[in-house]
């Protein structure tokens, strides 16, 4: 078992983070053996289906360079089962006081989501400065990031929803924002496909993008 990650520790490891719905094991091992030979290692792998918590629990046993953690992790339950099933952080949407003393006494990072100064201010009451701004976009994008620095020039981000290859770097030129998270890196054509060479070189590209701007 790795040793255990802070949240901020998963959101330096790499400029993005892939959001990753996959349906079959076998498909997400293979996904996820390609996104870190593309040099991408923090995978976020939704319980978005019903083989999540599988694949989960797949990638974790057989690509020993991957970190999986788990996404839409919206209660207790689903970070007991994520972590059971091998992830070694969560993603939430959103953020209640009760996901976070699960993750606490689970002890396991976690990325919650927020949107807004209060929900921020509340994060931060529990004690959780690395958040996922979400949804990006419709929450006001680059220029709400660069408000909410004054006010919370402590409090780092991972902005996803709606954050694509052409706009990535006017995210990550904030100087609060660690990275973005997003699908872009797992096409569901390529997927269908399995052009896996495709993936790999979206993750190398990804991996390459520049984060000068964190301070």
């Amino acid at each position: 078992m790795a040793a255990k990650l802070t949240a901020l520790e998963v959101m330096q490891d790499a400029p993005v983070i892939p959001v990753i719905v996959v349906n079959e094991p076998e498909q997400a091992v293979a996904l996820a053996r390609a996104l870190v030979a593309g040099g991408i290692r923090m995978l976020e792998v939704t319980l978005r289906t019903t083989a999540a918590l599988q694949c989960i629990r797949q990638i974790a046993s057989e690509i020993p360079d991957a970190v999986v953690g788990a996404g839409t992790v919206c209660d207790s339950q689903s970070a007991q089962a994520a972590v059971d099933a091998g992830a070694q952080f969560l993603v939430s949407p959103g953020f209640t006081a009760t996901l976070g003393k699960a993750a606490r006494d689970l002890d396991v990072a976690l990325l919650p989501g927020v949107s807004t100064a209060s929900e921020i201010m509340m994060a931060g009451d529990a004690g959780f400065t690395a958040l996922k701004f979400f949804p990006a976009i419709q929450s006001g994008g680059v220029p709400m990031l660069r408000a909410l620095n004054g006010p919370f020039s402590h409090v780092k981000f991972c902005p996803t929803g709606g954050v694509t290859a052409q706009n990535a770097s006017e995210f990550l030129a904030l100087p609060n924002v660690v990275c973005v998270g997003g699908s872009w890196l797992c096409p569901a054509e390529a997927l269908a496909n399995r052009d896996f060479n495709r993936i790999s070189l979206l993750a190398r590209a990804a991996a390459g993008l520049d984060r000068s701007g964190i301070r």
